[in-house]
């Protein structure tokens, strides 16, 4: 994995798809200097105004925080960190990571809805749990279309492996995706 040094990984999925539990792990595995950019923080660090992501209403709070997000990614791979990019980037929100001068791998997780809904309800805490729009994030990542080669279905999948899955992506190169650096 040394050779990832400087990249960007976007970890995405509905949710319930097990991206933070698998970015966490392959961050800790990695054996290089590497960042998890846990993309929900960006959204908690709004105290005031704060619009739920999910809603039509909150599209401008939303490009501000990927904005944002696609920035720290950045600086922290110049700085010859692997970076992995861990939340719901759909492809409405690559812009911002395909206009950055660096190597980016992106990968959709994807269990089926029946599962994501469950994982969800099981976390507990303050996280999404209302299955409409656990249902509808699923759906937009059901019809990936030119991105379809990027996915990683989880269905049936232990946390392990998941995680070989997209480690194996990530040495075989093929999830990269084509940006500002190629």
């Amino acid at each position: 994995m040394k050779d990832l040094c400087g990249h960007v990984l976007i970890l995405t999925g509905p949710p319930g798809s097990g991206k933070s539990t698998a970015a966490a792990s392959l961050v800790a595995s990695s054996g290089i200097p590497a960042v998890h950019l846990h993309s929900d923080d960006f959204w908690h660090y709004i105290k005031s105004g704060f619009i739920e992501p999910y809603l039509p209403t909150a599209h401008r709070q939303n490009t501000t925080v990927v904005d944002v997000l696609a920035g720290a990614a950045e600086r922290y791979a110049k700085g010859n960190y692997f970076v992995v990019v861990d939340g719901i980037i759909g492809p409405w929100f690559l812009d911002p990571f395909r206009s950055l001068s660096i190597p980016l791998h992106y990968i959709v997780l994807r269990p089926v809805l029946s599962d994501a809904i469950e994982r969800c309800q099981q976390r507990g805490g303050d996280t999404l749990t209302d299955p409409g729009p656990i249902s509808a994030l699923h759906q937009q990542f059901s019809a990936l279309n030119g991105l379809e080669q990027h996915v990683i279905e989880t269905t049936g999948q232990s946390r392990a492996d998941t995680l070989e899955a997209v480690h194996a992506a990530l040495v075989k190169g093929n999830f990269r995706l084509q940006g500002a650096d190629q």
